[in-house]
């Protein structure tokens, strides 16, 4: 099954490490301002969702979905529901993580709604690749740190293995953020699950 990659309007800089992620057969949805960052990935849209407030309708020849400008849903979570409708499984965000607060939240909210659908998605930025802990999640000693945000007001047996920094079946609150900055053990594999709760992962290139 073909990966949905979503692109947001937020800042990108390192578009050559944004590059490394994709595939020649990913599904691309540009949603609105995202539009702007199509020349520099070199890809063109499979998809255009958005209600063009902050980038003009191309009229390219892609299937494109004009939004109302007031509406519940934003560009890019229209776009993440009109995926799962069509049964897309895997997901890649990029230009969703930047400086308005209100729609970085929005989109991160979106990786629970793909956790609770049992489907899979990480966020990418300048900096690093972000997810929802599910099941087990490996982290290679590429990335320099990763740690947690705690999405739920308890995350119960959180376990780290293979970091500078381990833990075995602990219980959290979100008023705590233990695990800023941990290190995997060079020349490993750091293994991390939660039993319950939403555990932001977020790996540091």
């Amino acid at each position: 099954m073909r990966r949905a990659v979503i692109v947001g309007s937020a800042k990108i800089n390192n578009y050559e490490k944004i590059k490394e992620y994709l595939k020649e057969d990913d599904f691309f949805v540009y949603c609105d301002g995202g539009l702007k960052h199509m020349e520099k990935l070199g890809v063109k849209p499979n998809l255009i969702v958005g209600d063009f407030d902050s980038h003009e309708n191309p009229h390219m020849d892609s299937e494109t979905i004009v939004l109302p400008c007031e509406k519940d849903d934003t560009d890019t979570c229209h776009a993440l529901k009109v995926c799962i409708e069509r049964e897309f499984k895997d997901f890649l965000f990029i230009g969703c993580i930047g400086e308005r607060m209100d729609h970085t939240m929005g989109n991160v909210s979106l990786l629970i709604m793909l956790k609770e659908k049992g489907l899979s998605g990480i966020m990418l930025d300048d900096y690093s690749e972000i997810s929802i802990v599910k099941d087990e999640e490996c982290i290679d000693d590429s990335f320099s740190y990763f740690f947690f945000f705690f999405l739920s007001d308890i995350s119960e047996g959180i376990t780290i293995r293979n970091a500078k920094y381990q833990l075995e079946n602990a219980s959290l609150k979100s008023g705590f953020q233990l695990g800023i900055s941990n290190e995997v053990i060079k020349g490993k594999t750091a293994k991390v699950s939660s039993k319950s709760g939403n555990l932001l992962l977020i790996k540091v290139f």
